[in-house]
């Protein structure tokens, strides 16, 4: 089966994983989803993540974190989409939710967060919004 839009697929995978009140998720891996779970772990949203090698495409498995029982990811939106290409300027970053929410931008020198691109004079295409 062909799919169109693999990283919206994960992010709805976490997001039905977190509705469930499920520990664990799993996702048919690539190169671009594993760098996604670097930056989720990285700014605290997952506690961890693996990457196994059970086929030739791999899986990851992503271990989600909850505090007091509650999730700490509370919503996931995908911005930019195989049918609208979003792109920004280094100037003109969004900030999601004031600040507390992390937009995870591609830029030249990989994926990285809106932070990371403004502080290192980078634009790019908006993947995702995560708060």
């Amino acid at each position: 089966m062909n799919m169109t839009d693999p990283i919206a697929d994960m992010l709805t995978r976490i997001r039905n994983a977190i509705m469930a009140r499920h520990t664990r998720v799993i996702i048919p891996a690539s190169n671009m989803k594993v760098a996604i779970a670097r930056i989720l772990k990285d700014e605290g949203y997952i506690k961890d993540f693996d990457v196994i090698k059970d086929n030739p495409q791999g899986t990851i498995r992503i271990t989600l974190r909850y505090v007091d029982k509650r999730p700490v990811l509370s919503q996931l939106k995908r911005v930019s989409k195989p049918g609208l290409r979003v792109y920004t300027r280094r100037d003109a970053i969004p900030r999601v939710r004031g600040g507390l929410g992390t937009a995870i931008i591609s830029t030249p020198s990989g994926l990285m967060t809106g932070r990371q691109a403004f502080q290192q004079g980078l634009g790019g295409e908006v993947v995702c919004y995560v708060w």
